[in-house]
């Protein structure tokens, strides 16, 4: 199944939460987004019913093993991609945004050389 964009960081924003506060809940998506309540509950329930994510009767959110798999996907492509613009000498912040744009869109091939870049670089 192919995800949108949209998808892929929604999940990765669930693993941040996750890895930085332990639980996830869609107020912290909300929090963390900036995006409405409405548009947050709609994507999450779209999440659920594809098998990416699991919410309890008290409303806490848990990646399934499909959902993780996409999560750490989206989330490494960030970190290295991050690193990569830094090492050229961009800004945290602006390697920050564009390895967000870029994260969803880059090839299997080009994020391998940039990878194998770094581990040479290090």
């Amino acid at each position: 199944m192919e995800l949108h964009e949209s998808a892929e960081d929604y999940l990765e924003k669930i693993l941040m939460i996750e890895e930085s506060r332990g639980s996830v809940r869609s107020i912290d998506i909300v929090n963390l987004s900036g995006y409405s309540k409405p548009s947050i509950s709609i994507a999450m329930k779209r999440l659920r019913e594809n098998g990416f994510i699991e919410m309890d009767h008290s409303g806490l959110i848990t990646l399934t093993a499909n959902g993780r798999d996409v999560a750490e996907g989206i989330y490494n492509r960030h970190k290295v991609l991050t690193d990569f613009f830094k090492s050229l000498g961009v800004s945290a912040e602006t390697s920050a945004a564009d390895a967000c744009r870029v994260e969803h869109d880059i090839s299997t091939e080009t994020f391998a050389k940039i990878t194998e870049y770094l581990k040479k670089r290090k």
